[in-house]
């Protein structure tokens, strides 16, 4: 059955997801390139999987039209095709641009996984990794011109390689998805001064009310000026270097960012000739121990139970592009709504609209790193669900990273999300390995996240094969009952996955299997399931100690029924309130009350 989303379903595609895609660094002169471009297949033939360097001319005859951003795999990209490990996907459009002064960039969102691109004919660079975004100047191949041919060469050999590739599978099925290929986030140009603002980073510092503001620039040796502003009105300023982090008091008292109280200053930065604005939250995340002396997440100083959900970012007519930037709104507003507190972006970087949604709504986020390496071992990561053993990761061959380039390009990857995100106000943890997924050294991978930034917590191994590291003794539990150990380490103690309770909802199937952990037939039953799982196991052990619990999951993806809401986003399988109730009794059980 084909499903189609409420937003899909009205999806204009001459002009999808119109909105400016950055909004911690925007600026207005740009041009969205979202829409119909031109798409062939062809043959190509390498035994290195990053090879795409070379993919020769672009075809002679194309084979019709696809909609961008969306993946030729998926429905709103009108294609409907697979890629394979063995073929290029080529993507051409023109586009009338004015250069005029200065520069002009090329961003592109998130290309998985390797490409080439060219402008009139000149390749201007490429890219590897299917989830980060990338930019390459076009400001001399667009010179002296006002029409331009852009052409991309995408290779995506999914999980043939050790490269990065998240539940992305070529045998699909279960937990395993269909694989997406080539642009599916937003491409645009932007014009900026030659001397121009290339990244902002924004730490809060709440206790001492200060924000600490980087300005990088790698063309400007002017000092920028930085106004904050709050309500619209200028509350603080200060001229400061480029590249140097400077810290700028605000008027007290400053008002703390939480998920009650989502509260964000605008920042606007001028270097020279350029303009652009930002924001903040003022928040800090830390752990210290409870009156009962067990550890605890803190926000702002003070313990913090986090209420998840699993979120997988999956979209039965987008894969993994939603269709709308309101659809990305509707599922963080719908956990809300629930009365969840935050999201486990799960094994997925989302568009940076995403994250502004959660910012502005108020809704905590643990990020996933994005797993690679080679084919899993059943034994490694499968038939740990049964327990959870602690198998040295220093075996890399035993959790398929033997490749030493993959581990290489892992951490580099690590970093790269890290420096992407590192300024996003809700964003409270990083997690950089699942279920052993592609592991190795994850001790030593979570001091390097400690050190690139300390101001959030780490989940160093989710679910199993612990190393002893970070800050969460982190647990699955979905056959057996939620219970919490005996014997405390002196890290948080945490659920990072449980539940997976599933309900198919007749009409709102993606296929015709159906994959979940306890199944129920009537939403009655599931509801009662749901109450009593919260009321005999979780809130007990959340009075002996569990500081954080993710249930899986928000939405169904593919074969998976155990969403709170059906993979189109058209039923919630269980009344609001009566969710919103059980995640009222989780907090009234830590001490935290309404």
């Amino acid at each position: 059955m084909t499903l189609s989303t409420p937003w899909g379903a009205g999806l204009d595609a001459d002009a999808p997801l119109p909105e400016y895609p950055r909004p911690q660094l925007v600026r207005d002169d740009w041009l969205n390139l979202n829409g119909r471009w031109q798409y062939a297949i062809t043959p190509f033939e390498a035994s290195d999987p990053l090879d795409v360097a070379d993919p020769g001319q672009p075809p002679s005859a194309w084979d019709g039209a696809i909609v961008v951003p969306f993946s030729p795999e998926t429905p709103l990209s009108g294609v409907g095709r697979h890629l394979g490990a063995d073929e290029t996907l080529w993507y051409r459009r023109t586009v009338e641009f004015e250069p005029g002064e200065g520069r002009v960039l090329l961003h592109f969102g998130a290309v998985d996984q390797t490409c080439r691109v060219s402008v009139n004919g000149v390749e201007v660079g490429g890219h590897t990794g299917g989830y980060l975004p990338f930019t390459l100047d076009v400001t001399e191949a667009m010179r002296g011109r006002t029409a331009h041919e852009l052409v991309v060469a995408v290779r995506d050999v999914t999980d043939t390689s050790w490269l990065s590739r998240g539940k992305q599978s070529s045998k699909r099925g279960g937990i395993w998805y269909t694989p997406q290929s080539g642009i599916w986030q937003t491409v645009w140009l932007e014009r900026v001064p030659h001397a121009a603002v290339e990244r902002l980073v924004l730490t809060p510092h709440l206790f001492s009310g200060e924000i600490e503001v980087t300005v990088e620039s790698t063309h400007s040796r002017e000092n920028a000026t930085v106004e904050v502003l709050d309500g619209g009105a200028v509350v603080a300023t200060a001229t400061m270097p480029v590249n140097a982090a400077t810290r700028i008091r605000l008027p007290q008292p400053v008002r703390a960012w939480s998920p009650d109280d989502p509260h964000l200053y605008d920042v606007t930065v001028t270097l020279g000739e350029d303009r652009v604005r930002s924001y903040f939250g003022m928040r800090s995340f830390g752990v210290a121990k409870d009156a009962h002396g067990h550890p605890r997440l803190t926000l702002n100083g003070a313990p913090y139970l986090h209420v998840g959900l699993l979120d997988q970012g999956y979209w039965p007519d987008g894969g993994y592009t939603a269709p709308s930037d309101a659809a990305l709104k509707y599922d963080v507003g719908l956990a809300k709504r629930l009365g969840y507190t935050m999201l486990r972006k799960h094994i997925k970087v989302e568009p940076l609209r995403w994250y502004h949604h959660c910012d502005r709504l108020g809704m905590l986020v643990w990020q996933d790193a994005v797993n690679g390496g080679g084919a899993y071992s059943p034994a490694v990561v499968t038939a740990p669900v049964i327990a959870s053993p602690r198998l040295p990761d220093r075996w890399h061959r035993v959790f398929s990273r033997a490749d030493a380039r993959g581990r290489a390009h892992f951490e580099t990857e690590l970093v790269d999300m890290v420096e992407h995100l590192r300024s996003v106000p809700s964003l409270a943890m990083w997690v950089p390995f699942n279920e052993a997924w592609g592991q190795f050294d994850a001790a030593r991978i979570a001091e390097r996240v400690r050190e690139l930034d300390p101001t959030r917590t780490i989940d160093h191994a989710s679910g199993w094969h612990d190393q002893g590291a970070g800050d969460l003794r982190s647990l699955h539990v979905y056959f057996t009952k939620v219970r919490a150990p005996r014997r405390p380490d002196g890290r948080v103690l945490a659920l990072t996955e449980y539940g997976g309770y599933s309900l198919p909802v007749e009409g709102h199937e993606w296929g015709s299997r159906v994959f979940g952990y306890r199944r129920y037939d009537t939403a009655g039953k599931l509801e009662a399931a749901f109450r009593e799982l919260h009321e005999r196991q979780i809130e007990p052990a959340i009075t002996r100690g569990l500081a954080a619990v993710v249930y899986t999951q928000l939405s169904d993806v593919e074969d998976e029924v155990n969403g709170l809401v059906t993979y189109d986003r058209r039923v919630v399988k269980l009344p609001e309130d009566a969710v919103r109730a059980v995640n009222d009794g989780l907090r009234a059980a830590a001490g935290e009350g309404n």
